[in-house]
């Protein structure tokens, strides 16, 4: 009878709960100075800087949506979205998920950390979601704090989206909610590579240093003239797809995939992880990890993804080359041009007119014609034309387009003064800016004309 209930009291100590060790790594890592600091900071950062941006006389109108500081607390979100897909988000993943294993390395603390919960399993299980708590806490404080700071600094008002178009405020709200929870995607994506790296290379950098030098390879191959294909393939696509949410109407082909292909990266890179925590020697000290395991089954698989949604996304859309077509770059010109038009034309408190009175349409050319009317560049020249109701001659402006691989371009107007020439107008309420002067648009890669 002894045995028997001493036997129980053993098998009961060996059952310890995944929430159980959940909630031990979450303190942990909460407990760590450089956690709660960086908490503090995406909670209380963000909002401080949208804020100063915003009330100086110099926008960041090199960043989507940049130049709409000034007019709505929608676009500071949005510009921060683009900061953070970029620097922060990688940066945050790799503190966090890049260092959960290689941390207990450092300090030798495998063998109590198994002693007290007596099964791998469940403390991979415990450090990968108290890591994904702490990411998802800091990214909901990005998103939050920088929307706070737009909304109060500027206020609720409507959004211009990438084509011209106004968005109502609470369609802004729902489409740059919707961006950051896109950007969620390849977020993960970052932070499973990270537990890879932790769990592959034991306490050495490298692994903490795994999730920005994959992202900025990523960056690097986005600006290179690399096929649609190839681009969708990337997880770190999704950081800039999310533009798509913001055009009428939204392209979501290429978000969509994005967002696919960043999450086949999560799960294939944790489940890697795990398969190598679970073949890890425990009992030496002197771990470093081991570099052909962490090739053969940590790095290969995800090249073998990689060939593999570039052939599933080759097959499945016309994405096999840069997707930039003269004549999607002149639909896209003509269509913001004429909603934009309608804001100049209510800002100067001229008769009020529509997209279908005006007519507008673009004449664009690469290189003046003699290169190939395809691809990104910064040579782009288009001339633009609309008719006006009761005038016979029709209105013509001038612009020269720098169009990135993405699909993204940046008009600058180029005359006549009247229209694009100056950045601000005299209007009868005081001076206003130009909507005309520099405007934002976006080719969508996967339309095949």
């Amino acid at each position: 009878m002894t045995a028997t209930v001493a036997a129980d009291k053993v098998v009961r100590a060996r059952r310890v709960p995944v929430s159980r060790g959940y909630r031990f790594e979450l303190v942990k890592l909460v407990s760590q100075w450089r956690i709660r600091l960086l908490v503090l900071a995406c909670w209380i950062a963000p909002a401080l800087f949208v804020a100063g941006v915003s009330r100086q006389s110099t926008l960041p109108s090199d960043t989507l949506f940049g130049r709409w500081m000034h007019a709505t607390g929608w676009a500071g979100p949005l510009v921060m979205l683009g900061f953070a897909g970029t620097y922060a988000l990688p940066l945050l993943s790799s503190v966090v998920a890049g260092d959960v294993f290689a941390a207990e390395d450092r300090l030798g603390t495998w063998r109590h950390l198994l002693v007290a919960v007596r099964s791998p399993r469940r403390i991979f299980v415990a450090k990968s979601l108290a890591s994904l708590t702490v990411i998802l806490l800091l990214v909901a404080g990005l998103a939050v704090s920088s929307a706070v700071g737009g909304l109060v600094s500027v206020g609720n008002q409507p959004l211009v989206g990438l084509d011209g178009h106004l968005l109502a405020p609470s369609d802004a709200a729902v489409r740059v909610l919707l961006a950051w929870v896109a950007a969620l995607a390849p977020t993960l994506a970052l932070a499973a590579i990270g537990l890879l790296g932790s769990v592959a290379l034991g306490r050495s950098p490298t692994g903490l240093l795994l999730p920005p030098v994959v992202a900025l390879a990523m960056s690097v191959a986005q600006m290179l003239p690399l096929p649609v294909a190839v681009r969708l393939a990337l997880p770190g696509y999704a950081f800039i797809a999310w533009n798509g949410l913001f055009t009428s109407p939204t392209q979501l082909g290429p978000l969509l995939i994005g967002v696919a292909v960043s999450l086949a990266w999560a799960v294939l890179a944790t489940a890697l992880a795990y398969l190598l925590f679970l073949r890890r020697d425990f009992t030496n000290l002197a771990y470093d990890g081991s570099g052909r395991r962490a090739l053969t089954i940590g790095a290969l698989p995800l090249v073998g993804l990689t060939a593999l949604t570039v052939g599933v996304v080759a097959v499945a859309t016309p994405s096999m080359g840069s997707g930039i077509k003269q004549d999607k770059v002149q639909r896209s010109v003509a269509t913001a041009f004429a909603h934009l038009y309608r804001m100049q034309t209510e800002q100067l408190h001229r008769p009020a007119v529509t997209e279908a009175q005006l007519r507008a349409s673009a004449a664009c050319t690469k290189s003046d014609g003699q290169a190939a009317q395809e691809g990104a560049g910064n040579d782009w020249r288009c001339v633009v034309t609309w008719h006006l109701p009761g005038v016979p001659v029709a209105g013509t402006a001038i612009y020269q387009l720098d169009i990135t691989s993405d699909g993204r371009f940046v008009a600058d107007g180029d005359g006549p003064k009247e229209v694009n020439g100056y950045f601000l107008l005299r209007t009868s309420t005081g001076d206003a800016p130009n909507p005309l002067w520099q405007f934002d648009g976006n080719v969508e890669l996967l339309t095949p004309h």
